[in-house]
């Protein structure tokens, strides 16, 4: 990532105080204009928080298109960022396959009966084999000399690897193949199995109209309260009993002052509770209005939301950092541009927009590839240029033009303005 040197400092804090779990139930803002990396940071912090960590990303438009209440929508979202780890001890048998037998009768009606014999550093074991367990040994192509492990609650069984012992110069072996030692100790070991889950998955799998199936279709539909109620006491006695872990994770609102001021009021008490994730809000709004009222606030949310958020402003990019990123896009596009050409786009860039000036990457790529140029030129950026016109050169092409646009809607001061200087310029 370029520039924004501060606010990437100020996200490294807070996700220092993320980790070291002493920023659970507040707030950060990331406020800027248009075009400053905001939601960039937020997708580098989700990155750097790794895999462990539940992290929730939303546009604040979306809870108006949903098929359900708005307070259940930021529910659900805020119930995606809270993951919770949850520990079980299972038995499994662990070892060498020294030799299997598989007893296959003449008449197909008789069931398949088998032997698996198993072995450690320190003993040997034969097991009697059903027709699941056959069935699962061939699934997995297992053979003499594999070192395996067999889940005795689900009978699920998985390939570690090869023994060291078996492996043979002569032997036919694939490039994936592994090789292990083989296992010491006894055959029946615990082992302690770590599941993360979100507390909306939990909620999805247990709410009786939606089962597990929801949760592959997407359509959770609304759950109930007492479905959530008797999760979080469920979870807060495996969380006593030392059973299971909650992570506040992060949950990431774009575009924040979409919402109105019931959403606004939601997030007051939802960052009061004991399991609330991190909250993390982008805006590119100054002084507006809050959606739902007649009232002005900074960034279009309620002082009293704001006065709970540590706000990170973003500031807008210098040339050399404009140079630099246009330099990275073009490179990623496959694009090769000449430094004067790059020179005249990052100018295009400071006085217009960053975005418009990366659209024009790809368009002057194919302006230079129609002249069966090499590389992209200044006079292909200028091509480009006079093509597709940015909001500043649109907006004045409609001032010029409006009355030749259907409801045009010019405020009435702006034209006695104009028709007084037009009739001075009679006289």
């Amino acid at each position: 990532m370029v520039g924004q040197v501060q606010a990437r400092k100020a996200a490294g804090v807070i996700l220092q105080m993320i980790k070291e779990g002493r920023i659970a139930g507040r707030g950060v803002l990331l406020a800027g204009q248009p075009g400053t990396g905001k939601t960039a940071i937020a997708m580098g912090m989700a990155k750097a928080l790794g895999e462990e960590t539940p992290f929730a990303m939303m546009a604040a438009s979306e809870i108006f298109s949903l098929e359900m209440s708005k307070t259940e929508a930021l529910t659900q979202a805020f119930r995606k960022a809270i993951g919770v780890r949850i520990k079980e001890e299972t038995e499994i048998i662990e070892g060498e396959v020294v030799e299997i037998e598989i007893d296959r009768p003449a008449t197909g009606s008789v069931s398949k009966t088998g032997k698996l014999t198993m072995k450690t550093t320190e003993m040997e074991t034969i097991y009697d084999l059903g027709s699941k367990m056959i069935e699962a040994l061939t699934k997995q192509k297992v053979q003499a000399g594999d070192v395996i492990a067999i889940d005795k609650a689900s009978g699920k069984i998985t390939r570690l690897g090869r023994s060291f012992a078996r492996s043979r110069d002569y032997d036919a072996m694939g490039p994936t193949t592994k090789f292990v030692q083989c296992p010491e100790g006894e055959l029946q070991k615990r082992k302690e199995a770590v599941h993360m889950v979100t507390l909306h998955e939990i909620d999805v799998i247990n709410s009786r109209t939606q089962g597990f199936l929801a949760l592959f279709a997407g359509d959770t539909g609304e759950i109930r309260s007492e479905v959530r109620e008797q999760i979080d006491s469920k979870i807060a006695e495996w969380r006593e009993e030392g059973k299971a872990d909650i992570i506040p994770g992060v949950l990431f609102i774009d575009e924040v002052h979409m919402l109105d001021v019931e959403c606004f009021s939601f997030l007051n008490r939802a960052l009061e509770n004991d399991l609330a994730p991190i909250l993390v809000v982008a805006t590119n709004r100054g002084i507006t209005r809050i959606r739902g009222t007649n009232y002005k606030s900074p960034h279009g949310i309620p002082i009293d939301l704001l006065d709970r958020l540590l706000i990170i402003s973003t500031q807008p990019y210098t040339e050399k950092e404009l140079h630099a990123i246009l330099d990275i896009r073009a490179e990623e596009e496959d694009v090769d541009m000449t430094e004067d050409a790059k020179d005249l786009l990052t100018k295009i860039g400071a006085e217009t927009s960053l975005r418009y000036a990366i659209y024009l990457i790809t368009a002057a790529s194919l302006v230079a590839t129609k002249r069966k140029a090499a590389a992209v030129e200044v006079e292909d950026i200028g091509r480009a240029y006079s093509l597709f016109v940015d909001v500043k050169r649109s907006a004045q092409f409609m001032m010029e033009y409006q009355e030749q646009f259907m409801f045009n809607e010019v405020p009435e001061i702006e034209r006695e303005e104009n028709g007084a200087d037009a009739a001075a310029m009679e006289q």
